[in-house]
């Protein structure tokens, strides 16, 4: 638990810099079989890291949005997958912490679990027939009432972190009512199981299984929201998605710039630092991660600052950050490969991996069709 016996946020990111220097060592193997590391959970766990967006009054640090993106960006530079995962179980308790969605028992649990133990969380809302959860299908998932709670059947897909997660908050279709709800559900309770399903060439070491659920019997107050169909809030928490693509990002062009500076084939005198066409290409990274960096972590700050009703008017600039970073860390990591060649497409070398990484970022919420609707409806309200 070092970290919550650390006093500023520098001497945390230090801390983290150097636990997380440990991840890059171990992201190749990990991409290349496809397993979770689970490892890195382990040690981010030793020193306390799930617990530092617990709010103070439950035991925790209750850091802010723009020290949690800080925290997910120094560990994208090590190892992406591991950020991304890590990133949903930190957004999500901090944001059912300082908004209250559950009632305050059930959390104060679940955060006791999580200081004693490192339990982590993830939300399971995608499946099959409907596909990304921003797009408002109705969950197949079912709940049924019995006398003593709930009974849960359904599968869902994309379940990021799911060797290692304890609790799945599970979205479901209540049957007998057009209400669809969240349920806590606890990873050892009977007819829970996860599927090894996932194949995809990004993100590879998520561990983005399929949750199964068959028979799931819980209580009645694990029944934890209501989910209301229409616009969601804002919600601030989802930046830690482009944090972890510019960290990933950033990784991409200090390797880039370090085989520029070290490279030297016999055609020319000096390394290729000096041609024209890679300064060129290394001052168009450095201008596009300079932009990100500042468009995060400005608007990370404004939403720290920002009463209720002032965060509810961010949703269009929250997707403009995840549309904008991500699309740049793309592209940044495209350059990188240009400079360093075809050497670039070697199994044993990272930026391919960084490659494939970063494109998954797309694939994730906000999408870009979404985000650019609202922005132009931005416009057209402010217009008039």
């Amino acid at each position: 638990m070092e970290l919550l016996k650390l006093a500023t946020m520098e001497e945390r990111l230090e801390k983290m810099e150097d636990v997380a220097s440990r991840f890059a060592e171990r992201a190749q193997k990990h991409d290349e079989e496809g397993t979770f590391p689970k490892e890195n959970v382990k040690e981010l766990k030793e020193i306390g890291y799930p617990s530092l967006t617990i709010p103070v009054k439950y035991g925790g640090m209750g850091i802010s949005l723009y020290e949690l993106l800080k925290m997910q960006e120094t560990i994208a530079r090590k190892d992406g997958a591991t950020a991304l995962s890590i990133g949903w179980h930190m957004g999500i308790t901090k944001y059912l912490g300082e908004n209250g969605i559950w009632d305050e028992v059930k959390y104060k649990e679940f955060a006791e679990d999580v200081l004693a133990n490192g339990a982590l969380l993830n939300n399971a809302a995608t499946e099959p027939a409907t596909g990304s959860p921003t797009r408002g299908g109705r969950p197949e998932t079912t709940a049924v009432q019995t006398d003593s709670g709930w009974n849960i059947n359904g599968r869902k897909t994309f379940t990021t972190m799911a060797p290692v997660l304890d609790y799945f908050v599970v979205s479901a279709s209540i049957k007998g009512t057009e209400q669809t709800g969240n349920f806590l559900i606890r990873r050892k309770l009977p007819g829970v199981s996860v599927e090894e399903t996932w194949d995809s060439i990004a993100m590879r070491a998520t561990g983005s299984h399929d949750l199964v659920l068959e028979q799931v019997n819980v209580k009645k107050n694990d029944l934890v929201e209501y989910i209301q169909p229409g616009n969601k809030p804002a919600a601030g928490w989802l930046l830690h998605i482009p944090a972890c693509y510019q960290g990933i990002a950033r990784a991409a062009q200090e390797y880039a710039a370090g085989f520029a500076s070290t490279y030297s084939p016999n055609s020319i005198e000096g390394t290729i630092s000096d041609l024209p066409n890679v300064k060129q290409k290394l001052g168009e990274i450095e201008l596009m991660l300079m932009e990100s960096e500042h468009f995060i972590y400005s608007v990370a700050a404004k939403w720290d600052a920002a009463d209720k009703d002032a965060r509810n008017k961010m949703k269009p600039v929250l997707g403009a950050v995840k549309l904008s970073v991500v699309n740049k860390a793309v592209d940044a990591v495209d350059k990188a490969m240009r400079i360093t060649g075809a050497r670039s497409l070697s199994r044993n070398n990272p930026l391919q991996r960084h490659y494939r990484d970063v494109r998954a970022g797309i694939h994730n919420p906000p999408m870009d069709d979404m985000t650019i609707m609202q922005l132009a409806d931005k416009s057209l309200v402010e217009r008039t």
